[in-house]
């Protein structure tokens, strides 16, 4: 039986990469280079690392032409529409995992989770006051704490008021949702 490759080539380092560090671009039918993450379009994935300034530099210099050996051009705000699909998947897993009861929020709950070994991550609000952010600091440890959502972004996907302090908890989901913030996360250098 063939192995499947793991490994994609960066066209802007030339590095070989595992896939789940690099962000994969189709060609549309109308020569436009577009997000295809799912790898649900057709022909061949194009990859670059996932970094914003690495697709930025992509982009300016319109590589995609080059490594496709044809006239095309990337997507209007290109950039600006990879952040978009990483938050709205980021979000998306996360709500999952609330749906899926593998969630808490608020900070005394939180901090009783990660005390208790049950939070697989936390997720703070950028807006975070600063007495909360160094209560979860101090017990986070080696813990992941993700902070790349305002307040009202985290309350408008998750259906809350005043989010500001949740946990995943260990659970079968809570790994994908972890994949997904971390996508995110690199690709914006945080």
């Amino acid at each position: 039986m063939a192995e499947i490759a793991t490994t994609r080539k960066c066209i802007i380092t030339g590095k070989i990469l595992e896939k789940d560090k690099l962000l994969r671009f189709s060609l549309s039918p109308d020569n436009e280079i577009i997000p295809d993450f799912k790898k649900r379009l057709p022909g061949k994935g194009i990859y670059v690392s996932n970094s914003k300034l690495l697709l930025n530099k992509a982009v300016e210099s319109n590589v995609f032409a080059k490594v496709l050996k044809k006239k095309v051009r990337p997507a209007d705000d290109l950039v600006v529409l990879t952040e978009n699909l990483l938050r709205h998947n980021a979000l998306g897993a996360v709500s999952l995992s609330r749906k899926a009861g593998a969630f808490v929020c608020g900070l005394d709950k939180v901090l009783e989770a990660v005390k208790k070994g049950k939070a697989a991550f936390i997720l703070e609000a950028k807006d975070a006051g600063n007495d909360g952010h160094q209560r979860i600091m101090l017990v986070s440890k080696d813990m992941d704490v993700f902070q790349l959502f305002t307040s009202a972004e985290l309350d408008q996907a998750l259906n809350r008021d005043s989010m500001v302090h949740a946990a995943v908890l260990k659970s079968c989901i809570s790994g994908a949702a972890q994949r997904e913030l971390r996508r995110l996360a690199d690709f914006l250098g945080e």
